[in-house]
C-alpha cells in the first residue's frame, strides 16, 4: 500500500460516522421474455439498458432469452422486463446434461430450447414415481395374454 492508499484507508477509518452502502455483486440475470419481432427485441433491450448498474444486455430472440450482466438485482430486472408489456420470467431451463432424469414428467418441456430441459427440484418428496406394471412382473412374463411373453418351451 502506497502513501495514497494509506491516506485513503485512514480517512475511511476516521469518517466512520457515514454509513457506506453495500456494493452490489456483479451478477448475470437470465430471463425468458416473449419476443416476436425486431421491435419487441429493441423495446426489451432499451428497457433493460435503462436500469442503473447494467453492464451488458444480450438477447437471443430464437430462444426467447435475455441475459443482463451488471450490478443489478434480479427482481428489479424482472420487473423492468415486465414493464415493457411482454411476458417475462426467470430463465426456467438448465442444460440437458445437468439433470439426472431429463425425461421425468416435471423436467420434460416441449417449449424448451434445444439442449435444455426445465429446472426441477431434486427433493424426493416432490418427485412422483410412475409405475408401468400393474401386477407382478414374473407372473405376466410367461402369460399367454402377453404378446411379448417368452415363447421358449
Amino acid at each position: 500500500m502506497g502513501v495514497g492508499g494509506t491516506l485513503e484507508y485512514i480517512s475511511e477509518l476516521m469518517s466512520s460516522g457515514h454509513k457506506q452502502k453495500k456494493r452490489k455483486q456483479l451478477q448475470t440475470v437470465e430471463l425468458k421474455v416473449r419476443m416476436d419481432c425486431d421491435g419487441c427485441e429493441l423495446k426489451v433491450r432499451n428497457a433493460l439498458n435503462s436500469l442503473s448498474g447494467v453492464k451488458s444486455v444480450e438477447i437471443n430472440r430464437k430462444q426467447q432469452k435475455a441475459t443482463v450482466t451488471g450490478y443489478v438485482e434480479t427482481n428489479k430486472v424482472l420487473k423492468k422486463a415486465k414493464s415493457t408489456g411482454k411476458k417475462a420470467e426467470i430463465w426456467p431451463y438448465v442444460p440437458y446434461n445437468l439433470v439426472a432424469q431429463p425425461y421425468s414428467a416435471q423436467a420434460y418441456d416441449k417449449k424448451a430450447p434445444p439442449g435444455y430441459v426445465r429446472k426441477v427440484d431434486n427433493n424426493p418428496q416432490n418427485q412422483s414415481v410412475v409405475r408401468y406394471d400393474q401386477g407382478d412382473p414374473y407372473t405376466t412374463m410367461f402369460s399367454d395374454d402377453n404378446p411379448n411373453a417368452c415363447s421358449v418351451m
